[in-house]
């Protein structure tokens, strides 16, 4: 970084501890934007945005300044026609709205213990509308003065690109949940840098870098995007990068290699190992020298267990000491077989094909078990091996007429990373908002 911009982003972090709003313009390329925005732009910038919050002028589409809100609750064995009825809205308006909404929402629907807002033009005033909350991305006005009509509206849902950087001093897990980021964005890390980084072997000193996608409704973050970019550091670095082009779409690391190889390193994402595969093991239960053809991942019951790789389930069922399992075969050389589960999988059955990361079952302790875990087992030819030690083949690479661009959007998406890390050590701050957009498209639920 040139002495010129480390003076810029030394000017951002003064006005951040000031609590002013900055806007900073990067310039990058048309491959990098794209991932940015859908939309097609024809300036090369992205805004980093380091804002206040702001205050909407409206609610449910009525003017703050004009209207009363007053929030609640629909209460057990409430329906639309009893909570209007004691807002003394006329019989004859309720069963007119009660029609009106047959091609809109279907008020019997209407459930206990979720939002409804009552509008009025004061606190004492009659009411205007009655608006009901199904979930976080729609809501239902019941609208009662002047003309009575119901109609459905979608929130718009806005996208915002954020930073964050971290470090681990007693888990990964612990750190990443104190820098409040979400399980969701944990799996998606895993994801893409699972062939890079041993996340079973994560220890204190660790460091890790994110550019994600956030969704925000009314500024209220409701789910993760798309990672762009990963970085991690153990003993060496180690990046991630996501690139879509028409022919191509996932993540890859430095050299355009393919970060997700063809089978997951674990079947339980952030669990931790608790009995290693051995040829002589003292069983817990059995009380004797038993050979342990697997490797034990311990995790809370109900803990999904995925695929690791695609492939089609060879046997279902339950063994004594197996309790309930599954086989998958994956090609001619390879079978996996996950055991001791709770319960299968939605649509788990003999012969179904499943995918890379399919959810097929969840942690449970059945047969003979000590408690909650999947006991992992993979065989190669039919011999068991331990899956920890084989040496997989790597994922093919981007072909040489795509690394080009793959580069370019690389190296910007790199810049980037290191531009606001640098923001990050003079401010303090660990999550910056770098580009925002809200969906022009209708989101449904």
């Amino acid at each position: 970084m040139s002495k010129k911009d480390k003076e810029l982003f030394i000017d951002i972090g003064v006005g951040l501890l000031l609590g002013t709003s900055i806007i900073v313009a990067l310039f990058f390329n048309k491959e990098v934007l794209s991932l940015f925005n859908s939309e097609n732009k024809t300036e090369s910038t992205i805004e980093v945005v380091l804002e206040k919050n702001t205050i909407n002028k409206t609610k449910f589409g009525f003017d703050i300044k004009k209207y009363f809100f007053e929030e609640g609750r629909v209460k057990p064995n409430e329906i639309l026609g009893s909570i209007l009825y004691w807002e003394d809205v006329p019989y004859s308006k309720i069963e007119d709205l009660v029609q009106k909404a047959k091609n809109v929402f279907n008020v019997k629907q209407i459930r206990a213990n979720k939002k409804i807002t009552f509008v009025r033009k004061d606190s004492c005033g009659d009411l205007q509308s009655l608006i009901y909350e199904p979930n976080d991305l729609s809501y239902i006005v019941f609208n009662i003065a002047d003309s009575v009509y119901v109609k459905k509206e979608f929130r718009p849902v806005e996208t915002k690109v954020e930073f964050a950087t971290g470090e681990v001093h007693t888990s990964l897990w612990n750190s990443m949940k104190d820098n409040d980021l979400s399980i969701s964005l944990i799996d998606k890390m895993e994801d893409a840098l699972s062939s890079e980084v041993d996340f079973y072997h994560a220890k204190k000193g660790d460091q890790y870098k994110l550019l994600f996608e956030r969704k925000y409704i009314d500024g209220k973050p409701i789910a993760i995007g798309r990672l762009l970019g990963a970085y991690y550091y153990n003993t060496a670095p180690k990046f991630a990068f996501f690139y879509e082009s028409k022919d191509y779409q996932g993540y890859y690391n430095y050299q355009g290699q393919a970060t997700k190889k063809a089978f997951l390193r674990a079947p339980v994402r952030f669990s931790r190992i608790s009995s290693r595969f051995s040829n002589r093991r003292f069983h817990p239960i059995l009380h004797r020298i038993k050979a342990h053809y697997g490797t034990d991942y311990a995790a809370p019951y109900g803990t999904p267990i995925l695929a690791v790789a695609a492939g089609t389930i060879a046997r279902k069922g339950y063994g004594k000491g197996n309790g309930n399992f599954i086989t998958i075969r994956h090609d001619k050389t390879y079978t996996t077989t996950y055991l001791h589960m709770q319960r299968f999988g939605k649509g788990i059955k003999k012969g179904v094909h499943v995918t890379q990361g399919q959810v097929i079952g969840y942690v449970g302790s059945t047969g003979l078990a000590t408690g909650p875990h999947v006991c992992f087992r993979m065989k190669k030819n039919g011999v068991p091996i331990n899956h920890l030690k084989e040496n997989f083949p790597s994922p093919e690479p981007l072909p040489d007429s795509a690394l080009t661009k793959f580069y370019v959007a690389r190296d910007s998406i790199l810049e980037l990373m290191k531009s606001l890390d640098y923001l990050s050590d003079t401010t303090n701050h660990q999550s910056f908002v770098i580009y925002k957009k809200i969906d022009s498209a209708t989101v449904k639920p």
